[in-house]
């Protein structure tokens, strides 16, 4: 099981003992199955209940509804990510960037193709909110900024910041490229992304 987020502010009720936490771990790999399985559409509550294996009673004592069901399971995955970076980075040499955006791709790309879920619900659910302040891919990127900085030996400042999520969006859209032109993630478009990706970020890091 995937570890639970910290601070999740799509819970209703936080769990407090393991057993609640074991329970909510449960309910997120359900939905996470059931994504691949059946897409955002089809999924319900009750579905996921049964998947897991508890009473409906248990995913609404966590969840309002399915929207924040899937954000949650959005955030757990971003928390994962993070930790996956994190690892990859501590064994990079420090302030090698174009080393440390491999790894920042490589991982993404790793849970694109394996972590279940992830194809539909990385970061985000598949209807984003009409609020900008909780944007996806903005959260991605002032994580990875303060990751990248504290790699970089420099402060998160508002010039490193827009450089990443610049890179964010456009790594985004053309990585939903590569996997709807090949499931697995076309491989020459993965390359161009990643070439356009080192040379934009070549003016803020070098």
């Amino acid at each position: 099981m995937e570890p639970v987020p910290h601070a999740n502010p799509n819970l209703r009720r936080a769990p407090v003992q393991q057993r609640s936490a074991d329970r909510l771990a449960r309910i997120l790999d359900a939905c996470a199955a059931l994504l691949d399985e059946t897409g955002y559409e089809q999924l319900t509550t009750r579905a996921v209940a049964e998947r897991a294996e508890v009473p409906i009673g248990s995913v609404y004592r966590f969840f309002s509804n399915k929207r924040a069901l899937v954000d949650a399971l959005a955030l757990r995955n971003l928390d994962s990510y993070a930790e996956r970076i994190a690892a990859r980075l501590a064994a990079l040499p420090a302030g090698n960037w174009r080393e440390a955006i491999d790894a920042v791709l490589d991982e993404y790309l790793a849970m694109k193709r394996t972590v279940p879920g992830f194809a539909l619900v990385d970061f985000g659910p598949p209807f984003p909110a009409e609020d900008a302040s909780d944007d996806a891919n903005r959260r991605l990127a002032d994580r990875l900024a303060g990751l990248l900085a504290g790699h970089l030996g420099r402060r998160p400042d508002e010039g490193l910041s827009r450089a990443i999520l610049v890179s964010v969006e456009a790594a985004d859209a053309l990585l939903q490229l590569a996997f709807r032109t090949d499931p697995p993630g076309d491989v020459a478009i993965v390359a161009e992304t990643r070439t356009l990706v080192r040379a934009y970020l070549a003016q803020t890091l070098d």
